[in-house]
C-alpha cells in the first residue's frame, strides 16, 4: 500500500484511499492513534493510517515516519 519516493513511505491511495487506509492500519503493529482530535480524519471506531500519529501529510498524500 506504499511505495517508495525519494527514500519516504508515501501512500499509495492519496488522500481518499479510506478502506486501504483501514486495511494497512490493521496489519501495522506500530499504530498509535494520533491524541490530537484537530488531526484525525476519519472515525476512530477502526484504526486508520490517516488517525496515526506516525503519518505527515504531503501535497497528495501522506508518508509514514515509521522504520523501513
Amino acid at each position: 500500500m506504499f511505495e517508495y519516493i525519494n527514500n519516504k513511505k508515501i501512500f499509495k491511495y492519496g488522500k481518499e484511499g479510506y478502506k486501504e487506509a483501514i486495511i494497512q492500519a490493521m496489519d501495522c503493529k506500530s499504530f498509535v492513534l494520533d491524541k490530537d482530535e484537530d488531526e484525525l480524519i476519519t472515525s476512530i471506531d477502526k484504526n486508520s493510517c490517516y488517525n496515526c500519529l506516525y503519518r505527515r501529510w504531503t501535497q497528495k498524500s501522506f508518508m509514514c515516519m515509521v522504520s523501513k
